[in-house]
């Protein structure tokens, strides 16, 4: 293909030929944030396969860290994106969270989106890579007791889904953009508590956020729930201290209820 008028380098990712899919729900995602209208994302331009490759070819976005005032205005228009909201809980395609698949289909409750598409599907990806025992004893019990846990009634919103520092940047005009996202409609709170995992944010990206919609009382228990989902993934991709991180997270929820 040509480059467009005004273009003079691309953004191009590279895989193996089997994950063209997984190429193909990232440009589904950045198409639906880029319709969102809130926050500036790259342009997905091609995908395809080549001599047994997968490549998602990109807009080229020159980027970097930005200055304090963008950060809070990256806070803000993350908030304006949480307002693009469904009818119910999921996306129209099955994604991936790192390399790992996302199941996506919808569901009315957000309970039940959590427990099964979420944390008891990473749950079942542990047990089949030998990760028994106690994970999956406190899974169990953690399953159980989620009505106790997430106490509050969230709207389907759309949100990025990994967000975290390393999938945030700042364009030559000091805009906010976000990208490599695994999109679906969810609690917003999963979004904002995956920020807080790894760091990077600032306090002036949060104050901004809850300057244009407040998150709802209990957020610091949900946001160990819903970051209890990253750390399984990891633990299924890395092993390693991410399942006894795991577990000692299940016991701080169930020491809650």
């Amino acid at each position: 293909m040509k480059l467009a008028d005004g273009e003079s380098a691309w953004f191009v990712k590279l895989n193996d030929a089997s994950r063209l899919d997984m190429f193909e729900a990232e440009a589904a995602g950045l198409q639906a944030l880029a319709g969102a209208g809130a926050i500036r994302v790259p342009r997905p331009l091609c995908s395809g396969r080549h001599r047994g490759q997968s490549f998602l070819v990109l807009e080229h976005i020159p980027m970097g860290p930005g200055s304090g005032r963008a950060m809070a205005r990256a806070g803000e228009q993350l908030a304006e994106l949480h307002r693009h909201q469904a009818e119910a809980f999921g996306w129209h395609r099955d994604n991936t969270i790192g390399s790992t698949p996302q199941p996506n289909d919808w569901m009315t409750e957000w309970i039940e989106f959590w427990r099964e598409r979420r944390l008891g599907f990473q749950l079942e990806l542990a047990r089949r890579n030998g990760y028994g025992g106690r994970l999956q004893r406190l899974g169990e019990a953690l399953l159980e007791r989620f009505p106790a846990l997430i106490d509050h009634a969230p709207a389907p919103s759309l949100i990025h889904g990994d967000l975290w520092g390393g999938n945030l940047a700042f364009d030559p005009e000091d805009r906010p953009v976000i990208y490599d996202p695994a999109v679906y409609y969810g609690d917003r709170e999963a979004e904002l508590a995956m920020t807080e995992l790894f760091g990077g944010f600032g306090g002036a990206f949060y104050e901004a956020y809850q300057a244009v919609w407040p998150l709802d009382p209990g957020y610091g228990v949900r946001r160990t729930l819903y970051n209890l989902y990253h750390i399984l993934n990891h633990a299924n991709m890395f092993g390693g201290g991410y399942v006894g991180q795991a577990q000692n997270m299940m016991e701080r929820l169930l020491a809650e209820v």
